[in-house]
């Protein structure tokens, strides 16, 4: 309950420029310049802050710069500290498959083999947010935010959509494009009804540089084995199939801390530590 209300807050907090939704247009002031440590877009008519992955790549496509310490700093600071806690309690789009997933339906269990496309987030992370944006330039040397523009869900469902409804000339200007994201959006929101989280497990780039903190970050997972009997109730309960007892500071873990209420020995708990690992 109490993770919830932090989605909650959270998603609505760095959403309320509510007057850009009645006016139709997005909020440009000094908060844009800050990120937001969640995938949250842009152009979103409510968003006050940036996210992470697009300002990334403004950064690299543009060639008036060549590295951005701020943005990639950024992202070290929040992955160092929290890892993927932020997947799990601040981020809007991974609360929209949250809720997504509560809809009644016959849910699906990945496969192991299926379960393996959990390394296209890191293709993803390479190819569309750096190499793309870094080398497929226009003739005066800009490259673009690929991810942003053929990709991201978020964009289409957060941005996208609510400025094509409320401006028309938008509305006479969609094309291909717009068809083809409206069609990515679709396949995940059905996927989401089904499968648990199916974005943030196979294609967020943000979810992949985060990942790569949490077995050192400040933020984690710690099993007693002394009171641990390898029961499996923690794995049993874990939406996306880890064998916490064994590592439960999995790349892939959100620290959803439901393997935390289901454990019945009290073995793993969650703690804030800088010691050296």
């Amino acid at each position: 309950m109490k993770r919830k209300l932090i989605q909650i807050i959270t998603s609505i907090g760095i959403n309320s420029y509510f007057k850009g939704f009645i006016e139709g247009n997005i909020y440009k002031g000094n908060l844009k310049r800050i990120c937001v440590p969640g995938l949250n877009c842009y152009s979103c008519p409510g968003a006050l802050g940036a996210c992470p992955i697009g300002s990334l790549q403004a950064v690299i496509s543009d060639i008036r710069y060549k590295f951005s310490f701020y943005v990639v700093g950024f992202l070290m600071l929040i992955g160092g500290f929290l890892g993927r806690f932020v997947c799990g309690w601040l981020c809007p789009f991974g609360f929209i498959e949250e809720l997504l997933y509560k809809i009644p339906s016959p849910k699906f269990k990945v496969s192991k083999n299926f379960q393996k496309l959990k390394y296209l987030k890191y293709v993803i992370l390479i190819v569309f947010v750096i190499l793309l944006p870094l080398f497929w330039v226009d003739d005066i040397g800009i490259g673009s935010p690929t991810f942003c523009k053929y990709i991201c869900p978020a964009g289409t469902i957060e941005g996208g959509i609510p400025l094509v409804i409320l401006n028309e000339s938008l509305r006479s200007a969609i094309g291909f494009l717009f068809a083809w994201k409206l069609t990515l959006l679709i396949v995940i929101v059905l996927l989401s009804i089904v499968v648990f989280r199916p974005f943030c497990r196979f294609v967020c780039p943000l979810g992949a540089i985060y990942s790569l903190f949490n077995p050192i970050s400040a933020y984690r997972l710690n099993v007693d084995l002394n009171k641990c009997t390898q029961c499996g109730v923690c794995s049993k309960k874990c939406k996306l199939d880890i064998e916490v007892y064994k590592n439960p500071n999995s790349l892939e873990c959100i620290r959803c801390g439901e393997c935390i209420d289901a454990c019945p020995h009290n073995a793993i708990k969650s703690q804030f530590s800088l010691k050296n690992r």
